[in-house]
């Protein structure tokens, strides 16, 4: 449930954020082209960076190794 949850989350900032960009920044058709492409491409970045360190969370490479003394 929290990947689906947080990738919600990445979708509606990306949204909020293209909205934004629309509104706040609309000086012709190439600039706002321009700029959605960057948001969306800063978006699926950062969701691709967190989904990767979230989903290597779950099946490490490396287990660790616990002593019988300890």
């Amino acid at each position: 449930m929290g990947f689906l949850v947080t990738t919600l989350i990445f979708v509606v900032i990306g949204i909020i954020a293209s909205l934004s960009a629309r509104i706040c920044c609309n000086r012709g058709p190439s600039a706002n082209l321009l700029h959605l492409t960057l948001i969306i491409t800063a978006t699926v970045c950062c969701w691709l960076m967190w989904a990767i360190v979230y989903l290597a969370q779950m099946n490490p490479l490396i287990v660790p190794i616990l002593n019988e003394s300890e």
